[in-house]
């Protein structure tokens, strides 16, 4: 599973991507983790399986769409919640029930 968190600047993700792997080795799933900023979006999106904004680009989710839909990798915002308290583990079923709706 290739999971893509995109956020302001590919910064303050870094340590929930760190928490995420740590819930994927936990759950014995291989998953591909990785941040980036939101403007390398249209680049980094070829080969993903989801797609995860931060809440403080959120406001970016249409034009996101615009990008993920014509390659069918779903998208969502990171509920603020799980994204503040660094709930890896939340966060990664979220990305996983994402892509089983798709």
């Amino acid at each position: 599973m290739v999971i893509r968190l995109f956020c302001a600047a590919g910064m303050s993700t870094s340590l929930l991507v760190k928490k995420m792997e740590e819930a994927a080795k936990e759950k014995g799933k291989d998953a591909d983790i990785a941040a980036y900023p939101f403007t390398d979006m249209e680049r980094m999106i070829e080969g993903v399986d989801v797609a995860l904004l931060g809440p403080q680009v959120g406001y970016q989710l249409a034009r996101a769409k615009e990008i993920c839909d014509p390659k069918g990798v779903p998208v969502d915002v990171i509920p603020m919640q799980n994204y503040g308290m660094c709930n890896g583990m939340n966060v990664l079923k979220f990305a996983y029930k994402l892509a089983k709706n798709k």
